[in-house]
């Protein structure tokens, strides 16, 4: 499976990552994915299932019954409980970082990555920003992962409250999102660096600088590489419409979306973001 990504500078030194999802291409089934606790259970107590894709398997079904939950709320009528509480949902969700977002699009199932950038940004500039915001993701989400777990035990308190347990369940959306955002960049990480010298996300710190020069241009000369460049004159004429200080025009950005595929909202995002 192969995940397109395009990179581009959005306002002054702050630039803008984002996965292109071609909306003809067919969609992925999480046929996998149990819907009843009868079907999770069953599948989890299985002997041929590795711990690792209990794990997978248990954070994927809580996933589908947040989603659930939440495709309920956000039906709602206007001025109940449920709605307002679907009201502040969003006002939290749109304080999540733009990167987080993009990582959490980087699906596990993937084996190599096209990287679509302006033609006149260096290849190797490109590639290093790419492998520091991955490296980067994945250290904070870890982190804030484990945070997020070990907090959700203490909002059992507020089960007593006859109100539905809002910091519960945003504590244990914040875990999933955090998980997901942790294995993106991870993901994302091994693709855009050599395998072979870098095993793991915790070695990048312990390797010079001599070491990623090599595997730029082990990686920029591969045919077969995981990796492809993807210089983009398209693109580099587009993000030439620029709107003062504050970077690329609204104009800019919806045709940037329009012709590669992109969430406007997340773009937008990016060149709100510090």
């Amino acid at each position: 499976m192969r995940a397109k990504v395009v990179v581009f500078p959005i306002t002054g030194r702050n630039w803008c990552f984002s996965r292109s999802i071609d909306p003809s291409a067919p969609a992925a089934q999480s046929s996998t994915t149990p819907s009843t606790l009868k079907e999770f259970w069953n599948k989890i107590s299985s002997k041929r299932s590795s711990e690792d894709s209990k794990v997978e398997l248990a954070v994927d079904f809580v996933a589908n019954k947040m989603n659930g939950a939440w495709s309920k709320l956000e039906k709602a009528p206007q001025g109940t409980i449920k709605n307002k509480i679907h009201g502040l949902g969003l006002k939290l969700l749109s304080r999540v970082k733009p990167s987080e977002i993009f990582f959490k699009s980087i699906p596990k199932e993937i084996n190599s990555v096209d990287i679509v950038y302006p033609s006149s940004l260096n290849p190797r500039l490109v590639r290093r920003r790419v492998r520091h915001i991955a490296f980067r993701g994945y250290v904070i989400h870890r982190k804030y992962f484990y945070v997020s777990a070990m907090l959700v035990p203490f909002t059992s308190v507020f089960m007593v409250l006859p109100l539905p347990n809002i910091p519960f369940f945003w504590l244990l959306f914040r875990a999933y999102s955090h998980w997901r955002a942790s294995q993106g960049s991870e993901k994302l990480l091994h693709l855009v660096s050599d395998a072979s010298c870098n095993p793991h996300p915790s070695d990048q710190m312990a390797k010079g600088e001599d070491s990623s020069s090599h595997s730029d241009r082990s990686g920029e000369n591969s045919t077969t590489s995981r990796l492809v460049l993807q210089p983009s004159e398209e693109l580099e004429m587009l993000i030439k419409q620029k709107d003062g200080d504050s970077g690329l025009s609204e104009c800019a950005i919806s045709k940037i979306c329009q012709k590669l595929y992109l969430n406007s909202a997340d773009v937008k995002k990016f060149r709100n973001s510090l």
